[in-house]
């Protein structure tokens, strides 16, 4: 029998410059700030997640606390990530990118219903605003 699971947790992005990627984050979605240090800045997604912004390269070798060893990891390239929004919310969040400037690059009506807003963060990743009705969860 498998171990329950709580959820994801972490989605973590690597990005070029840690500061504009956290000042888009915080702008555009409030997200709070958890830690932040010369390696990554973790923002705290509404209360149940973390978006982990990584310095580029800077994950590339172990790091080491008192309390064990990080193994080496990191991502390139392009990515994506979806953030779940109510259905009610599309129109305040299409309101709320041209408002700061974030183009909506598409949207995309799903069969059962969802919608999905995808637009691109500083370092060109996809992210992905969907409601409800696409993931039976």
């Amino acid at each position: 029998m498998t171990p329950p699971l709580n959820g994801l947790l972490e989605t973590a992005i690597s990005v070029s410059d840690l500061e504009r990627a956290a000042t888009f984050y915080r702008r555009v979605f409030e997200f709070p700030t958890l830690l932040e240090s010369e390696r990554l800045i973790a923002l705290n997604v509404a209360g149940r997640g973390v978006l982990l912004l990584f310095q580029s390269g800077a994950t590339s070798e172990p790091i080491t606390f008192p309390g064990g060893t990080i193994p080496a990891h990191g991502t390139t390239g392009v990515h994506h990530f979806a953030l779940s929004i109510p259905a009610t919310s599309v129109d305040d969040w299409r309101q709320r990118l041209q408002q700061h400037s974030v183009p909506i690059e598409s949207e995309v009506q799903w069969d059962g219903g969802a919608i999905s807003l995808y637009f691109r963060d500083p370092d060109n990743h996809v992210v992905e605003l969907m409601t409800p009705g696409f993931w039976a969860l």
